[in-house]
């Protein structure tokens, strides 16, 4: 690990004001990401900011009904939060999913957002990526691609974003609160993120020196049901194949609201608003899962290699709705 400055913020502004025209500075919290790349020469910070002591710990309930997490809460805690687990149990049930108990117990919800891929070339400084070195080359693209993209890939980078958290925030249609020089500022989850284009560098569109400080989620729609559903290699430890996040709202079998977000296919969180628009308003039965599901996977891009995710992430959403549906959410 290379030698670096480090600052301990005394407050939101102090870490912003810290991070200010220091392109090369990051913020670090539970730092169950940014050590390891550290660690492994992927990034080499010359100031890293602690964060992880500020008073961003709350969840609490806002008077329009919206739910505001603190971006320092730990995924543990968020996770057995009696709010998250009555009203966003797909939130629950995604962070549940996600790494150890050790790992939970440290990360912490703006890192979760923010953690990078984990294609075995970003990690690796001895091959090209485009991620991390742009310009270099894409290793992956005619290399292993198992765990790699079917939608939204480009020439330059066909790594998926890791978060199982930021799947279903997608899907609860969640707002990112950040803090930059101009004081408080928010984006919708949805613009938050970006594809590769041609700079797979930039993972999100947050402004230089932005920090995070709270995720905000909607109140959820009346008898709205959702859950989270992980396909992954083994059945503990391992980041997603494919996931889904759903959330449904039933009348007399009729689907009148639905929002499906997917992991472990895109280098963002993808929405599925194909599947979206096909369910509302459609009996909800599997035959009607699965053309929406179907509708949604007409615009995947498989690698050579990873053609299974077609078939693996179809089985998935018929599977997470049709839970809902039954009233087993599983």
């Amino acid at each position: 690990m290379r030698p670096f400055a480090y600052h301990r913020a005394t407050s939101v502004q102090d870490a912003v004001t810290a991070v200010a025209d220091r392109p090369d500075a990051v913020f670090l919290a539970g730092g169950t990401n940014l050590v390891d790349h550290m660690k492994l020469g992927v990034i080499a910070p010359s100031l890293v900011v602690d964060v992880g002591h500020l008073p961003l710990t709350d969840v609490e309930l806002l008077p329009d009904g919206a739910l505001r997490i603190g971006a320092d809460v730990r995924n543990s805690d968020l996770a057995a939060h009696p709010l998250v687990r009555s009203r966003y149990p797909v939130l629950a049930r995604a962070l549940l999913s996600a790494a150890s108990g050790q790992l939970r117990n440290l990360a912490t919800t703006a890192g979760n957002l923010l953690q990078r891929t984990r294609c075995v070339y970003f990690h690796d400084v001895s091959t090209p990526c485009n991620k991390r070195t742009p310009g270099a080359g894409c290793s992956a693209i005619d290399g292993y691609v198992r765990y790699h993209a079917i939608f939204g890939a480009s020439e330059h980078c066909v790594a998926v974003h890791p978060s199982d958290m930021a799947v279903a925030l997608a899907a609860l249609d969640a707002d990112v609160v950040f803090h930059d020089t101009d004081g408080e500022q928010r984006m919708p989850l949805g613009t938050f993120y970006r594809l590769p284009g041609d700079r797979p560098d930039r993972d999100t569109t947050l402004p230089p020196g932005a920090l995070i400080t709270a995720v905000e989620i909607p109140p959820p729609p009346p008898h709205a049901v959702s859950t989270y559903r992980k396909v992954r290699d083994r059945a503990s430890y391992a980041f997603a194949l494919t996931s889904v996040a759903a959330e449904l709202v039933l009348d007399d079998g009729t689907v009148t609201s639905v929002r499906v977000a997917l992991g472990g296919v895109a280098h963002r969180p993808w929405r599925a608003h194909r599947a979206e628009d096909w369910l509302t308003g459609s009996p909800a039965t599997e035959d009607s899962f699965r053309a929406a599901a179907d509708a949604e996977l007409d615009g995947a891009q498989p690698l050579r290699g990873n053609e299974f995710k077609l078939g693996l992430t179809r089985g998935a959403i018929v599977a997470a709705l049709s839970s809902l549906a039954a009233g087993r959410p599983r």
